[in-house]
C-alpha cells in the first residue's frame, strides 16, 4: 500500500484579523492581494509586505468589497503551514524569509551588524521549494 500524501497547508493554521493600512485614505490591500504575503505596519495594521520587510503571514480574506476603503478587515494566516510565491533570491529548504518584490517572499539575508536588537526580521522555516515559483513555509 502506498503512503498517502499529506496536505501540509491544512496543518494548524492560526488566523488573526487586522485593520488594513491605508495610503491617502485608500486601503493598501485589495481582493487581488488575497494569497499574498503581508506585513504589520507601524500602526499594527496589515499591509503588503515590503522588499526586505518582516513577513506577518498570508492574506486569507478581506471583508466587504474593494469599494469599502476604511471599513474592511483582513484575515491573515499568522501560524501553521502555507504556500507563498517567491522571487530572487529564492529560499532553500531550512532557510527563513523576508518580503520580496510585488507580493512575494525571498530568502532572508545572513545576520549582520545592521540587524535590530531582537535579531533580523527573517521569519518562518522553508519546508519545500517548487523551483522558482513558490515555497511551502512554516510560519513559526
Amino acid at each position: 500500500m502506498a503512503i498517502r500524501e499529506q496536505n501540509l497547508e491544512a496543518i494548524a493554521p492560526v488566523l488573526a484579523t487586522f485593520t488594513i493600512s491605508q495610503t491617502a485614505t485608500v486601503d493598501d490591500l485589495k481582493d487581488a492581494n488575497i494569497g499574498e504575503p503581508v506585513e504589520l505596519s507601524a500602526g499594527n495594521e496589515a499591509g503588503p509586505v515590503s522588499v526586505g520587510g518582516q513577513l506577518l503571514g498570508k492574506l486569507i480574506s478581506l471583508t466587504l468589497s474593494d469599494n469599502d476603503d476604511g471599513d474592511r478587515l483582513a484575515t491573515v494566516q499568522i501560524g501553521g503551514v502555507c504556500r507563498l510565491t517567491v522571487s530572487a533570491t529564492v529560499p532553500t529548504v531550512g532557510n527563513r524569509v523576508v518580503g520580496g518584490i510585488s507580493g512575494t517572499i525571498k530568502q532572508a539575508p545572513a545576520l549582520g551588524a545592521d540587524d535590530p536588537a531582537g535579531g533580523n526580521v527573517a521569519r518562518g522555516t522553508v519546508l519545500d521549494v517548487n523551483g522558482t515559483t513558490d515555497c511551502l513555509i512554516l510560519l513559526n
